[in-house]
């Protein structure tokens, strides 16, 4: 289960979440075995040589990968492996890079496998004890190429080192100058280890293993083990976590600590035990800011502990009995059962009359504050030595902390505390140290741990709370009897279905469906098979599916209906984020049918005060809530035709809510619209959001036919269905108020009046039709900036209107689209089209292309939604039979870049697919022209995938012209074209310059270059002189000292004045250009060696690589052309 800190969105609201697909990928064994033998034996052959050296460790890697969730199917393959590459490793043929790369591989597979299994067989006879040590004495522990080796030789000394003889008997072996002073083993090894506990790399893990199971040994304990601990307990005191270093020497020595005291006898460290507490109390490593240290400190502590308490298993502690699958069926099919093991009182007081150490209580108040630590894997391991710890003491004590744990769970605690808390208890009750009696204390605050979520600035904290929770309730359907479980079961398995298909986060949502699973396989589980199947671990991920399908289905089964409903009243309709507020509000839509009855009496009443309230959250959810709800009852009224006219009785008075909301209730949804609008609610601070919640509200009231009596004005924002139910009698008024609300000085206003012109039914539009295009195609050609998202919206509004309307050829031209009033639209839209313009946001014209993107251009662009709208109309149109369109230029052409088969099926959001096609319009003349302005910006843009698919489309084209000199003519003219039609119009010609700078890289026009003085080199050189003139914009000027150098590979006297351009650059004002310069000719002159004389080529090539080009004055006039 994934513990995650902060609800900062990762789940988002969901609305474009993609169905999760399952793929299991279950490995029946070690397939690859041939291979990998083969793939070992080559190594000596392969090391020489850099690149298959690279291939053969890629291969590996891959290999060994796909066992990482089944390492198992290794085993039978380890030896064998570990014998070939030990084989290598002990050649004495073998370079010291053979040597590294055998390691290499080691350390692979001891990562696949885990390096307990792994270095059990290492070879570890008396013999190898020897040449281990001295290989790893002759390693250099700051390189940082051969860390893998150091690592491995460390994990097989630390296996040599279980030899079952005194050590001080192999020092008589070693041969040794006479003029020098011999050292014993056991003080190689040991200083060894220390030295290695203080490198910067993994080797230091591995030391630490190296310790615990070399001082544990029965003859370097009696001479070592003081002395280790003081010198472990003297780096601890002088070490600072302040800086990098100390923060490494205080994680090796703590490492190895936690490992002695690990894996060391109690008898042997209980004695040392008070002197290293007091050390880690006086060195303040749980006030560390390091992560690790504090793990640590926690780690070692809770070790600690264990050695205090004599190592016993509490005899109070809850035994469910039997847990093997075959015993439990063995015992169904007989009619027993396995009952829970109580001990008898007798043997539990003797078992608990023994002194408890006064350390151990400084042991668990230290485990506990690790529990509100900051960092998830500090409170992991302080809840996993809680348990440890608790499990050696009597049941009183264990009681005092079990409440302590409980502690963690108060409301002035923070998310960490509450983390650590469920943690802690998850652990206590898998271990049975939660005995059944605190249960009713418990299930309470696991209950609140499964909905916690504190908002925290723009987003919300609690998300590794509910997935700790729901870890809770797995660990407790493993740990009880479902017959201890029963009196709560009702109330875990609703919020488990609740958090399962209602929480934000998609891991609480997958952690909840699989304690689901454990909880439903107790038995008591109301419809719980049921319930696994329909939310299961994929069908949970995705958000719109929770919400809007799999709710329905649990909320069928009546245990779950009501408690569904109010956790979406009280914990998501005021959620802070705005997706999970609407999908809750369909969601009551679609849960209304079931308990129809309790949404009307019991729900609106709540939410109709709450629209009124002070929280904006709450308001809007409440309001939208309302809205739905409202909506559905109706619906549900009509289905059963229970409510047949506004007017009408209804047939049953409870289910009938249009009734219940004109007459019993105070406060109705007609006068939530009232009330908010006359307190300004939808102004000021949350009128973004107020606005359309209350459109929604109108629209489902009067979808609803919900009674306006006598203020039908009052919905002023009104939409189609508005209009529809009550506007019929004096659509003029309201028409003509929209019109006027065109011209307003207010962008909002505009905004606002031309969707709403847009939303109008056809009856208003008849008759005034000519009023209304008028007025929304001068909005349309209003280029000042602050109107942009009017001119959008006018567009927009456009074309809905007339899709309302109807196109009739011989119609008139106030009531339908007709040969009158045709041109002037398509002239406005088309206007449109070469709106870019731009504002702090970026290019906010592009929402109008995306209206009417029919073209080319609009097809090749970057953005990937436009050009998908704009490729698919172009495909419609291109396809269309009824009717054809007419005059389409190269028909046929397009047709065949296009075909009908195989169009529908091209993803234009794709850039991998869209522009292969696209640009095979620029052999078309008659969209040559647009399709390279769209590429341009495509090309020279800066979304990577955008770049590489259009840049490699664009010059395959180019690359198929090469041979034709016309086609090369003629592109290159059009290139020009582009470039004249838009210089100084830095979102293209920017653009242009980094995608003229790619063409001239590739050598696209190498056919020009054999000429003297070509005119295409000449006009593009005077436009880039032009475009970058007076500029100050430094990615412009970038961009053209990039294209200056590419046109250096022309030849005559545009060369001259290419150097002449870069020698002004040199001189430039701002230093980034200097520099930027000077690199970049530099690069040129290597690239191009005839463009200097070579009698000065030095001189130069020195000039501007020693030259300092970051300061205002210095040597820039020695180099001339």
């Amino acid at each position: 289960m994934a513990q995650t800190d902060m609800d900062s969105g990762e789940d988002g609201g969901g609305g474009g979440e993609p169905e999760v697909i399952a793929k299991t990928s279950v490995l029946g064994g070690f397939t690859e075995s041939t291979e990998i033998r083969a793939l070992i034996s080559s190594l000596p052959v392969v090391h020489e040589n850099i690149v298959t050296l690279e291939s053969a460790i890629e291969r590996f890697l891959v290999i060994m990968d796909r066992y990482q969730e089944q390492p198992h199917l290794l085993d039978p393959h380890l030896e064998w492996m570990l014998n070939l590459l030990l084989e290598l490793i002990r050649s004495e043929q073998s370079p010291p890079l053979l040597v590294h790369l055998g390691f290499k591989f080691l350390y692979i597979i001891s990562k696949v496998r885990g390096y307990k299994i792994f270095m059990q067989l290492f070879p570890h006879e008396v013999a190898d004890v020897q040449p281990v040590l001295d290989l790893l004495c002759r390693q250099d522990p700051r390189d940082p190429e051969t860390w893998e080796t150091r690592y491995m030789l460390l994990l097989w000394l630390s296996m040599t080192c279980l030899i079952p003889f005194d050590l001080s008997r192999l020092d008589g072996h070693l041969t040794s100058d006479p003029s020098q002073t011999r050292e014993p083993i056991m003080d190689r090894i040991l200083a060894i280890a220390k030295s290695y506990l203080m490198v910067t790399d993994k080797s230091r893990d591995a030391a630490s293993v190296l310790v615990s199971k070399f001082v544990t040994r029965p003859d370097v304990k009696l001479k070592r083990l003081g002395d280790f601990l003081d010198w472990s307990l003297t780096t601890i005191s002088q070490a600072s976590d302040q800086t990098m270093g100390g923060t490494v020497i205080l994680d090796g020595a703590l490492q190895s600590l936690a490992q002695l005291f690990k894996h060391g006898k109690r008898d042997d460290f209980l004695q040392y035990a008070p002197v290293v507490l007091q050390c880690l109390d006086q060195c303040h490593v749980a006030e560390s800011s390091q992560a690790t240290l504090r793990k640590l400190g926690v780690k070692l502590v809770q070790r600690l502990g264990l050695t205090f308490l004599k190592p016993r298993l509490a005899k109070w502690r809850y035994q469910r009995g039997s847990r093997s699958l075959a015993a439990n069926l063995s015992l169904s099919q007989s009619g027993s059962t396995v009952q829970a093991v109580s001990p008898d009182m007798e043997t539990q007081s003797q078992e608990e009359d023994y002194d408890i150490p006064e350390e151990v209580e400084n042991v668990i108040e230290q485990l506990l504050g690790g529990l509100k630590d900051k960092e998830t894997i500090v409170r992991w391991s302080a809840a996993k030595g809680i348990g440890r710890v608790t499990g050696r003491l009597p049941r009183e004590l264990a009681d005092e902390v079990v409440g302590s744990v409980l502690d963690c769970f108060s409301f002035q605690e923070t998310d960490n505390a509450w983390h650590g808390g469920c943690l802690a208890l998850a652990e206590l009750g898998r271990r049975g140290l939660l005995v059944p009696s605190r249960l009713p204390d418990v299930v309470p605050l696991i209950l609140k741990a499964l909905v916690y979520d504190e908002k925290r600035g723009a987003c919300s904290v609690g998300s590794n709370v509910r997935d700790a929770a729901c870890y809770v309730c797995w660990a407790f359907a493993r740990a009880y009897e479902p017959t201890e479980l029963k009196p709560f079961v009702t109330q875990i398995a609703c919020a488990l279905v609740i958090t399962a298909v209602f929480d934000r986060n998609i891991n609480c949502r997958r952690a909840a469906s699989v304690s689901d699973h454990s909880v439903s396989v107790s038995g008591t589980f109301p419809y719980g098979i049921d319930i696994v199947v329909a939310a299961d671990y994929f069908a949970v991920g995705n958000l719109n599916n929770c919400y809007l399908s799999i709710s329905v289905y649990i909320a069928s089964f009546p245990e779950y209906t009501r408690p569904m409903i109010d956790h979406l009243v009280a914990m998501k309709i005021n959620h802070w984020d705005g997706v999970i507020r609407q999908l809750a509000t369909k969601a009551l839509h679609n849960l209304t049918p079931q308990a129809p009855d309790y949404m009307a009496t019991t729900v609106m009443p709540q939410l109709l005060p709450i629209a009124l309230g002070i929280d904006l959250h709450s308001r809007h959810g409440a309001i939208l809530a309302s809205a739905e709800i409202s909506h559905a009852l109706y619906k549900l009224a009509n289905q059963n035709n229970r409510y047949c006219h506004l007017t009408s009785q209804p047939a049953n008075h409870t289910i009938d809510c249009v009734d219940g909301l004109k007459n019993q209730y105070v406060v109705r949804p007609q006068q939530i619209f009232v009330v908010v609008v006359v307190s300004c609610l939808c102004r000021g601070f949350g009128g973004e959001l107020m606005r359309p919640a209350v459109c929604s509200l109108i629209e489902n009231m009067s979808l609803s036919k919900m009674p306006f009596k006598d203020d039908p004005e009052a919905a002023v924002s009104a939409l189609a269905a508005l209009c529809e139910q009550y506007y019929q009698p004096q659509p003029e008024v309201l028409v003509s108020q929209y019109i006027a609300g065109l011209k307003s000085t207010e962008v909002l206003t505009r905004c606002g009046s031309a969707l709403a012109l847009g939303s109008l039914p056809r009856f208003m539009i008849h008759g005034k039709l000519h009023q209304i295009l008028s007025g929304l195609q001068q909005s349309c050609s209003q280029r000042e900036v602050c109107f942009t998202e009017a001119r959008r919206d006018a567009a927009k509004a456009m074309a809905q209107v007339c899709v309302t309307s109807g196109v009739s050829a011989q119609g008139g031209s106030d009531s339908v689209v007709c040969e009158g009033n045709v041109s002037a639209v398509y002239g406005a839209l088309l206007d449109c089209m070469t709106d870019y313009t731009l504002d702090s946001r970026g290019d906010v014209g592009a929402w109008v292309n995306g209206m009417m993107c029919s073209l080319a251009q609009q097809s090749a662009e970057k953005i990937d939604r436009y050009r998908a709208h704009a490729g698919s109309v172009f495909v419609r149109l291109l396809h269309s039979n009824n009717p054809a369109v007419p005059h389409i230029p190269h028909r046929e052409e397009l047709l065949a870049i296009f075909p009908t088969e195989g169009a529908e099926g091209l993803n234009w959001n794709a850039p991998s697919q869209a522009f292969p096609h696209i640009t095979q319009l620029l052999r078309l003349p008659q969209y040559q022209y647009h399709t390279l302005l769209g590429l341009t910006v495509s090309v020279g843009g800066l979304t990577e995938s955008t770049v590489r698919f259009s840049s490699q489309s664009l010059f395959d084209h180019l690359m198929l012209i090469q041979q034709d000199a016309a086609a090369l003519g003629q592109f290159s003219e059009t290139l020009l074209h582009v470039f004249r039609d838009n210089l100084r119009n830095d979102r293209v010609s920017i653009p242009f310059l980094k995608m003229l700078d790619q063409m001239l890289a590739r050598a696209c026009f190498d056919t020009f270059t054999t000429d003297q003085d070509h005119q295409f080199c000449v006009d593009l050189l005077s436009l880039c002189k032009e475009e970058i003139k007076k500029s100050k914009d430094t990615q412009k000027l970038r961009s053209a000292i990039a294209v200056f150098c590419g046109l250096i590979q022309f030849q005559g006297e545009v060369r001259k004045k290419v150097l002449f351009q870069l020698l002004l650059l040199l001189c430039h004002p701002f230093p980034v250009i200097r520099k930027t310069t000077a690199s970049q000719v530099y690069e040129m002159l290597l690239t191009y060696d005839d463009v200097i004389d070579p009698d000065v080529m030095d001189d130069v090539m020195t000039s501007l690589s020693d030259t300092n080009w970051s300061v205002e004055s210095g040597d820039r006039n020695s180099i001339s052309p």
